[in-house]
């Protein structure tokens, strides 16, 4: 049931900042789709496949921020699919590419729950746009780390 709340809230607050984006503000509505690695300190890397929604509002002097919902499932693993709601700050580094970091909480399995912190870049490609980012949940296991190499593909609105 938590984990329903926590998803809950995380649309609402996607949908608070995309609203303003659908009314013409300066920014993107994105939506991806996404591969890679994830991996627990000290054990094997699996597979991952998901999928993400955000808004990035583009700020003076070349910064934006952003809010962004996902879930990545691991492929071999009977675990459920891990949901994260993050919120993204960075710098257009050139015209079509973006350095960033990203922080949020990633929840819905066992192992996977925690804060989690990473940066990454993207690279558009007129809406269309690829990037590749890492992350590290900090689960409430200190010694069952967690980390994430995630390659995304997507276009924005």
């Amino acid at each position: 049931m938590r984990q329903v709340l926590i998803a809950a809230a995380a649309a609402l607050s996607v949908g608070a900042f995309v609203a303003p984006a659908m009314a013409g503000d300066k920014g993107d509505v994105r939506a991806e789709i996404r591969s890679g690695v994830d991996w627990q300190d000290g054990q094997a890397a699996k597979g991952t496949i998901g999928g993400a929604i955000g808004y990035d509002y583009n700020l003076p002097g070349g910064a934006f921020i952003g809010v962004e919902q996902a879930i990545d499932k691991t492929l071999v693993s009977r675990d459920n699919a891990v949901g994260s709601t993050s919120a993204r700050f960075g710098i257009h580094a050139t015209p079509k590419d973006k350095l960033y970091v990203i922080s949020g909480y990633s929840y819905g399995s066992s192992y996977q729950d925690g804060a989690h912190l990473g940066g990454g870049v993207e690279h558009s490609f007129g809406p269309y746009y690829g990037k590749v980012e890492y992350r590290h949940i900090f689960n409430g296991n200190d010694s069952n780390q967690n980390n994430q190499v995630l390659i995304g593909a997507g276009i924005k609105f």
